[in-house]
């Protein structure tokens, strides 16, 4: 018997991974529990009966095989249970020594790499470059917005293109006819917190790799990012990008501009993490670092820069922790938005922060550190609000807001 089976036999099995989202679907008939992992660590189509659903209940990290024997009076051996741990823990879906082990070497070699490759490819958009063309070029198609000829920056969402697409034809088409040689991507850190003793001072996250999506690479430059980590300790900026591992809103963002603008540019792919410390120190360390790494993005913006801002607005219902569905709270969620987007448009960060304090961001604004950021960079600019959309997860009673602005 290897010694991991030996472990698990006599010890304490490991849990269930906290960070996995275990779904109900339904497949030819039958009832399956689908074990989401937002990490990217485990294969993507793993699922089993419903039917197990009791048993994983026992995996909490303090019981060995032999008491869960015990707890289900023998209804399985001792053999049979081990065997389904091992199943758990060869799909990484167990907090064991083995996953943390996995999840380190792909951590190490994705901060390797040269490249960073699309994590939604074959996923939320074709792989094939062709049709990853089409059907991008036909979501842009379906707008009646004129372009505009100039622009500072957009602030526009990631969500779901299955759910977003209107919004994303209406944004990103009205830049279509713009051409800047650099293009700063402020966007939501949603992983950052799955690494924080990397993180912890570092609330600006670059990536010196080059971005992929079928069929074109997005080169960084490289000289802005070396000049923004000057001083890094002081704005909390920093390199180490396994961050953006698996992280859409920059790539959600890259998909567009493939389609939108075939002459040559480079990005400043900048993931921004949460800004919680400004509802209760305004004026501490973090706002130290925020108006330093500000300074730092004036310095290195010129006529031919243009700034995207990746951010959503609120998440609110069960999904995502509130105690009534989201449609109970449709109205007065629309409203603070709705009021959100206009603070924003008129470049007040001070109201812009205030407002989101005031009940320490209770609707979950993704959106808001990279427009803040940039607000602040920025200070007086304005922008004119181009769309808003709510969408509804009714199966799981919750839902997301979203909608642009062109500053």
């Amino acid at each position: 018997m290897s010694s991991s089976k030996n472990t698990f036999l006599t010890g304490s099995v490991p849990s269930i991974r906290r960070d996995l989202e275990i779904i109900p679907v339904q497949h030819n008939g039958k009832t399956l529990l689908y074990f989401h992992d937002s990490m990217g660590y485990m294969p993507a189509d793993f699922a089993l009966d419903i039917s197990v659903e009791p048993l994983l209940n026992l995996f909490n990290g303090s019981l060995s095989i032999q008491q869960m024997v015990s707890i289900l009076k023998n209804q399985l051996s001792a053999d049979d249970l081990l065997a389904f741990v091992q199943l758990l823990d060869d799909n990484f879906a167990l907090q064991s020594k083995r996953f943390n082990q996995s999840k380190n070497e792909a951590e190490i070699s994705f901060e390797k790499m040269s490249f960073r490759k699309p994590s939604l490819s074959g996923l939320s958009y074709p792989e094939d470059p062709e049709l990853f063309d089409q059907e991008i070029q036909a979501i842009l198609a379906n707008t009646s917005l004129q372009p505009v000829e100039k622009a500072n920056a957009l602030y526009a969402p990631h969500i779901d293109l299955r759910v977003g697409a209107s919004v994303y034809a209406e944004s990103f088409s009205l830049i279509k006819n713009l051409r800047p040689k650099k293009v700063v991507i402020l966007s939501t850190a949603h992983y950052a917190g799955f690494h924080s003793d990397l993180y912890d001072d570092c609330p600006f996250i670059g990536s010196a790799k080059t971005f992929q999506v079928p069929g074109r690479e997005f080169e960084t430059d490289t000289k802005t990012l070396h000049h923004l980590q000057k001083n890094a300790s002081n704005s909390g900026f920093t390199l180490k990008d396994r961050a953006h591992r698996i992280e859409h809103s920059i790539e959600m963002h890259l998909i567009f501009l493939s389609a939108i603008w075939k002459h040559d540019f480079t990005i400043v792919p900048i993931l921004v993490s949460g800004f919680d410390d400004l509802f209760y120190m305004p004026d501490g360390d973090l706002k130290d670092k925020i108006d330093h790494f500000s300074n730092l993005l004036n310095q290195v913006t010129d006529e031919d820069t243009f700034f995207l801002i990746s951010g959503d607005l609120s998440h609110v219902g069960r999904k995502f922790g509130d105690q009534k569905p989201a449609v109970n709270m449709r109205n007065q969620v629309e409203e603070y938005d709705q009021k959100l987007l206009e603070i924003s448009a008129d470049g007040n960060t001070q109201k812009l922060l205030s407002q989101i304090s005031k009940e320490n961001d209770e609707t979950r604004v993704c959106g808001f550190p990279p427009l803040y950021l940039y607000l602040n960079t920025f200070p007086g600019s304005e922008g004119d609000i181009i769309n808003y959309h709510w969408w509804d997860e009714h199966e799981r009673e919750s839902a997301v807001s979203f909608g642009s602005i062109l500053f």
